[in-house]
Parts: structure tokens; C-alpha cells; sequence
């Protein structure tokens, strides 16, 4: 069983943290990788900063340009990752756009992953059909898990079409909107939770976009498996710091 599916198979609901990498310093990736799974986090995305960063709101697009000018790259970060696995155990994910893992050279992406012990990719921008047709067999190839967005405009056809292609988690955006902190949930995205959970998908749903405290975690877990939080955590960065982050987890749940 992989670190994905092992962490997904225990009854309590799944924290994920997501933070871009080479962010607020070059040198912080590995860093806030060993506080978060002191701190009792679940799973970890690692975010490839990318330079048009599309889907995401100012507070993540800010890192990642931040992260760019401190020099953060595709070769930089699997450099600080190289042994990563002699001290940490909870599934890392790389998150990213595909125009970075397209320069890099598909295979030899998804191979290097493999040799550092990255458990799954998430690439929003990787059109399905797309990357059955050409890119699947290198993916599995590598044992690496690609992880599928679902959002409230999603049609039931195409959600069961990616679940049945999934070996993991569905990524459940909360909104259509980019991502960043709310202050809490509307009807309509609640009822959007239950209606995915009432589909009894194969493969659980953690939910991004939109989470940034305990009240917010507790209401996207409701029905769903597990939740994410990015642009929080992000901004907790900017203000105080890789040292305070077993507060910010800790807040949490």
C-alpha cells in the first residue's frame, strides 16, 4: 500500500498542507517539510512555483513569484528533497502547473520523483484526456499518483470518469473561484460537499480552496475525507516565520 492510500485508510479526517516551495527563503522547503510532520500534519503539497500561475489567488501567486526570484527551479527543488525520505514518512505531493514538468522532460520528472520517494503529483492544468492518451503509462510507470480536480460544475458523468481513473484521493475544489482564504462556507458549497459524498465515490475527496481555520476545516470534513489549506498557511509564513508552525497546525484541529 502506498504512503497515499495507507494515510487515506485510517478513520480520522486527513490534514494536507500546501506551501510553495523555495518560500519566504531558498532555503525553507525542507525546513517547513520536517515542522509540518512534527507538527502532526497528514500530507504535505509541495508547490512548484511557476511564473503565470493562472488558478491561484494573490496570495499564493505572491510566493510564487517570490519563490522564482529567490531562485527556486525544478532541478533546485529536487536537490533540497534528495534524502528526504531517510527523515520523513507522510505522503509528499508535488503540486504545479505542467509547463514546468514539460520542460523538465516528462519521464525524466516522474522518474526523479520516484528515486526521492514523491508519492503523487496534482497538475490542474493537465487536461484528462491528455494525459490518459500520452502520459499515464510513464506516470504509473514510476509509481507516482496523479491526482484529479473535481469542482461544483463538474458533471456527475465526468466525476465518475476520473474516479475510475484515480488510485488515490479526488481533489475537491469548494468553489470555482481561484484559491485563497474565506471566511467560511456558503449553502451552496455545502450542499455541493454533500451531494459528491451522496455520489459514494471509489476513491475518498479531500477539499481545496477555501479553508484557513478550525471552523472552516470542520465544515469542508463533514463529508468529505479530508481538507486542504494553502493560502493560509502561506500567509501564517510571511508573518512569523518556519518556527511558529506547530501553532498554526495546532489551531487547526
Amino acid at each position: 500500500m502506498n504512503r497515499i492510500k495507507e494515510r487515506l485508510n485510517t478513520d480520522k479526517k486527513v490534514l494536507s498542507i500546501y506551501f510553495t516551495a523555495g518560500y519566504p527563503n531558498l532555503g525553507d522547503t525542507v525546513p517547513i517539510i520536517h515542522e509540518l510532520e512534527k507538527s502532526g500534519v497528514d500530507m504535505i503539497e509541495i508547490g512548484l512555483p511557476f511564473s503565470d500561475p493562472l488558478a491561484d489567488g494573490p496570495t499564493i501567486q505572491e510566493s510564487s513569484t517570490h519563490a522564482l526570484k529567490n531562485g527556486m527551479t525544478t532541478e533546485l527543488l529536487f536537490e533540497q528533497l534528495a534524502g528526504i525520505r531517510k527523515t520523513i514518512s507522510i505522503p509528499l505531493i508535488i503540486m504545479g502547473y505542467f509547463n514546468p514538468v514539460l520542460q523538465y522532460g516528462v519521464e525524466e520528472f516522474c522518474a526523479k520523483c520516484q528515486e526521492i520517494g514523491i508519492d503523487g503529483v496534482i497538475l490542474p492544468d493537465l487536461p484528462f484526456d491528455v494525459y490518459q492518451e500520452e502520459y499515464e503509462a510513464i506516470f504509473k510507470k514510476h509509481g507516482l499518483g496523479n491526482t484529479f480536480l473535481i469542482t461544483p460544475q463538474t458533471s456527475e458523468e465526468r466525476i465518475r470518469k476520473l474516479d475510475a481513473a484515480s488510485d488515490g484521493f479526488i481533489y475537491m475544489v469548494s468553489s470555482a473561484s481561484t484559491t485563497g482564504a474565506k471566511s467560511g462556507f456558503g449553502e451552496e458549497q455545502l450542499n455541493y460537499f454533500e451531494r459528491i459524498a451522496a455520489l459514494k465515490l471509489t476513491n475518498p475527496q479531500i477539499v481545496g480552496f477555501g479553508i484557513s481555520n478550525a471552523e472552516t476545516f470542520k465544515a469542508a470534513t463533514a463529508n468529505a475525507k479530508g481538507a486542504i489549506i494553502g493560502s493560509a498557511f502561506i500567509k501564517h509564513l510571511t508573518q512569523h516565520g518556519v518556527s511558529t508552525i506547530d501553532k498554526f497546525v495546532a489551531g487547526i484541529r
